[in-house]
């Protein structure tokens, strides 16, 4: 984000828990620690103009995972607040919130996306205190008129990508069994990093960003099967696919405790990106197989050097 935020022409703060683990000489990096209900922001407002808010307590992916909501809210939603508050103190003039698809729920019906109106049906601990976190930036922005845009990405992927995206570039790379997993008819929305910056950049300033909310994505949906299909052309590899009914693989789950895998893995998430596309002029400027391409670059130049 700084990065970008500097090849803009912005002069940069970057806030990070622990300067021992953190060193650029491109912008200023301030440490604040954990970011809680009490964290002093203070140092980080002179000439402050605009935050970017990214930081939080995220979800955990695997089936069996803690869900207090009460320790999602002290970092999400009392850790938010604090901040914010402090901003519209200090005369902050705008603060864009990354939130997340969550908010608007776990999974769409095919071809039926989330719109950005839509009522939200937040699930889990991590979607309850993101949408908490969201209604109480909007409270602030009436009650003192710092303006509040809020931002709710899918699954990011770029490089240096984690979690179950990694695992699949690992599997392709390897190569091995083939998997069960050709014949999946789901549709998910996903954003690439530059998709995303570049989003960002453009409510740092637009004058229709001010308090609303918008969803992001690549503008095109890919099956889970099409998703490792093209991953593999990027990757150079085979994708080592074969059909399977999903009616076996939901039964599969099922025995194995793995419901929600199961969902991550053929249920559909769509996003209609239509709102911020008119409201804000934007479109994604990165497509597809070309935000695979550098994600599996950085990939394997990274395995290159293992």
């Amino acid at each position: 984000m700084c990065d970008k935020l500097i090849l803009c022409g912005y002069k940069v703060c970057g806030v990070v828990r622990s300067l021992s683990h953190s060193s650029n000489q491109k912008y200023e990096l301030v440490e604040v620690g954990n970011i809680n209900s009490v964290t002093n922001w203070s140092m980080l407002f002179n000439e402050v103009d605009v935050i970017i808010h990214l930081a939080s307590r995220v979800h955990l992916m695997s089936d069996d995972a803690d869900d207090n909501l009460a320790e999602y809210q002290k970092v999400n939603v009392e850790g938010t607040l604090n901040l914010a508050r402090q901003a519209s103190e200090a005369g902050v003039r705008r603060f864009i919130f990354i939130s997340s698809i969550k908010v608007n729920g776990e999974r769409t019906q095919l071809d039926i996306p989330y719109r950005a109106d839509d009522r939200p049906v937040p699930v889990d601990s991590y979607a309850i205190s993101k949408y908490e976190a969201e209604n109480a930036l909007r409270r602030i922005a009436v009650e003192t008129g710092m303006e509040v845009v809020i931002i709710r990405p899918p699954l990011v992927y770029g490089p240096g990508v984690k979690a179950n995206f990694l695992s699949m570039m690992r599997w392709l790379v390897k190569g091995g069994l083939p998997l069960p997993l050709g014949s999946i008819n789901n549709k998910r929305s996903l954003v690439a990093l530059d998709n995303l910056l570049d989003l960002i950049v453009t409510c740092i300033e637009h004058p229709k960003a001010p308090n609303q909310i918008f969803l992001v994505s690549d503008g095109e949906d890919l099956s889970t099967t099409e998703l490792l299909k093209r991953m593999a052309v990027a990757l150079g590899k085979p994708s080592r696919l074969y059909p399977v009914p999903t009616g076996l693989l939901k039964l599969a789950a099922v025995l194995l405790g793995k419901r929600a895998f199961y969902q991550r893995l053929c249920g559909s998430l769509q996003v209609d990106i239509s709102k911020t596309r008119d409201l804000l002029g934007w479109m994604p400027p990165m497509s597809v197989d070309e935000a695979l391409r550098k994600t599996a670059d950085a990939f394997l130049t990274e395995n290159l050097k293992n």
